[in-house]
């Protein structure tokens, strides 16, 4: 069920902006907007703009922008309907009941029932730690692993006595039924009775994003195996889409995520303020786990261990990060195998160095590659060559793979001419069998035909005369410039338009909604030509009708807070908006054109244009 939208607008309308994201940004007012230092990157000069007129946001150094429910959506990771329920409770709204069926009903209980037994569990090992069966447990963690009491506090960690059922027995205590605790993952339970399904183990609670704990992992005390024991998979914990410290680094300010292999490594580099630490849960990095980097940042340095093991994980993930959209590297921790035996050792410092050394992950690749083949050996060398070209062949952008394989060149000695010959036969070859079209440097394949698009369609075939690729790339990237210039200045006209409604009058009988040419940008034109027409343009209203798409409500977003950049006297203002406005309107009238239907049609369309020519807008 969903809120009626009467609800959600009386909600929005009680939670000021400014009020709401000041409480999680300082803000300092300038002009009629408020500025401050960016939520979701990292920067040093203020580009983040709160508007109050407007009732959103945006960052013009990320292009992050919304209203006042995707703030609390994208700064807390909530849902919409948690960050409704949120700022309902902030502005003291009523909301009215959802009504579930039996089913949904009974599947949210379970839920929450999980999500509190697994709270209690987490209290209990962390009062176990603190009493005198858990001394052995803070002896390792304070001591050998020289973790702090903040730490340990910040963490939740516990620790599961050697008892084998004193959680199960302390759970009964508490009313749980068998048949509930079966479905923890917490205890065993059997004809004889219950067993813990840790025990002699410090504990490591596992959070979701809003510090929920959801499952749990123990080290074992001594020589016991396994060493490391994760909570089995429950309705709220899958390993796969879990990320452990995930609930500190979301809200880091750096503009990168570090992933590491285990609960330790997270916990050491949060201690010594890495705090954009994370690391998968005993599975192997997924593309579910890549998906979830990928709300934060696109940008991830590889911590793993030093060893064949950590080399290996690493390669599996670097591709799944690629193609998840997130650029990454890796670290060298040689010669110390995890980060919290380096920072131990040489500290935060040196470590925060080998960060901004980190590899780029493709070199890094080819790295581990080479070590597999002798260079003394001519066969060998070869075949490290035509691999090499193979992997190069992975980047279909022709500027981006050239980059790449002068980098390889440069440091592994190979010809660059050679190499690069080499890709492009190797790509030919591999094009032409898998039936893809493959670009070598330089143009096309000889004797390959080329097609240009005309209008309404058509394709005129070259056959290898008339038009030359330089010629034709030029043409395409003239229409592409003229084609941006366009969407740029619609996104000026629909921001003059909603800061200043006293325009609409001097475009009254010019431009209308249809002459945005760009289906959003159209759509969004409707709308806010009607709230000028109501007597109320509301952007933040408008905003929340795309809240469900993520790349509409971003570009919808921008159309809000387009700018000329740079301050501009009134006269260049004046003539600025004039020039918009002709530039805008001719470009619909010679789309018009080209899809006219009929004569009649075509003729007005000319006697329009002929209008433009003297035509005067003013805004005197």
């Amino acid at each position: 069920m969903y809120y009626p939208e009467e609800v959600i607008e009386e909600v929005r309308t009680k939670n000021d902006i400014v009020d709401v994201i000041g409480s999680c940004v300082k803000l300092e007012k300038k002009g009629a907007n408020y500025f401050g230092l960016c939520p979701f990157h990292n920067e040093k000069s203020p580009s983040f703009s709160v508007s109050p007129g407007k009732q959103m946001y945006y960052c013009f150094g990320c292009g992050a922008g919304g209203n006042v429910f995707t703030f609390l959506m994208e700064y807390e990771n909530y849902t919409f309907k948690e960050a409704l329920e949120s700022l309902a409770d902030r502005a003291g709204v009523a909301l009215p009941k959802m009504e579930y069926s039996k089913e949904a009903r009974a599947q949210a209980e379970f839920r929450a029932r999980l999500l509190e037994v697994n709270k209690l569990a987490a209290s209990y090992f962390y009062h176990q730690l603190k009493g005198p069966g858990g001394q052995q447990g803070y002896t390792y963690l304070h001591d050998k692993r020289q973790l702090s009491d903040q730490t340990i506090v910040r963490f939740g960690l516990g620790f599961a006595n050697k008892t084998s059922d004193d959680l199960y027995r302390f759970l009964k205590e508490k009313g749980y039924e068998d048949v509930f605790l079966k479905e923890t993952g917490l205890v065993t339970v059997e004809e004889r009775g219950g067993r813990d399904k840790f025990w002699n183990r410090v504990m490591f609670p596992i959070m979701d994003v809003n510090n929920r704990v959801i499952g749990f992992g123990g080290r074992v005390m001594g020589d016991g195996e396994p060493k490391y024991l994760n909570s089995p998979e429950t309705r709220i914990f899958d390993k796969s889409r879990s990320l452990y410290g995930l609930n500190y680094a979301r809200s880091s300010r750096e503009k990168y995520m570090l992933v590491c292999e285990g609960y330790l490594d997270v916990i050491s580099l949060h201690q010594a303020g890495f705090t954009n630490a994370v690391a998968s849960l005993g599975t192997a990095f997924t593309s579910q786990h890549a998906g979830i980097l990928k709300r934060y940042t696109d940008q991830v340095v590889l911590t793993y261990d030093s060893d064949g093991a950590g080399v290996k994980a690493a390669l599996r993930a670097i591709p799944i990060l690629r193609e998840a959209g997130i650029s990454s590297r890796v670290l060298n921790m040689k010669p110390y195998k995890d980060p919290d035996e380096f920072i131990k050792n040489l500290g935060a410092e040196a470590f925060r160095k080998r960060v901004e050394e980190a590899k780029n992950s493709f070199l890094f690749a080819i790295d581990v590659m080479k070590a597999g083949y002798s260079m003394e050996d001519p066969e060998q060398k070869t075949r490290f060559y035509q691999e090499t070209a193979k992997q190069l062949l992975q980047f279909g952008e022709p500027l981006e793979r050239d980059n790449y394989l002068v980098a390889v060149c440069r440091e592994h000695g190979i010809p660059a001419e050679e190499l690069r010959r080499l890709v492009n036969r190797m790509g030919m070859s591999l094009g032409m069998k898998a039936g893809e079209s493959w670009q070598p440097e330089g143009g096309r394949r000889p004797g390959e035909r080329e097609t240009l698009g005309r209008r309404g369609g058509e394709q005129r075939d070259t056959g290898g005369r008339g038009g030359s690729p330089e010629t034709d790339g030029r043409r395409r990237a003239l229409q592409n410039s003229r084609e941006d210039g366009i969407r740029r200045s619609q996104r000026l006209l629909l921001t003059w338009l909603i800061e200043e409604p006293a325009l609409f009058d001097k475009i009254h009988g010019i431009l209308s909604p249809e002459d945005f040419t760009e289906d959003l940008y159209r759509q969004v034109a409707f709308q806010v030509f009607e709230g000028h027409r109501e007597g109320k343009i509301n952007p933040a209203d408008i905003l929340s009708r795309y809240i469900n798409d993520a790349d509409q409500y971003k570009e919808v977003a921008a159309l809000f807070n387009a700018s000329l950049g740079g301050p501009l006297s009134n006269e260049e203002q004046k003539k600025a908006f004039a020039e918009t406005v002709l530039k805008v309107k001719k470009y619909s009238l010679d789309m018009a054109s080209r899809n006219a239907r009929d004569i009649a049609q075509l003729q007005e369309i000319i006697k329009q244009q002929a209008a433009l020519k003297t035509l005067h807008i003013s805004l005197d």
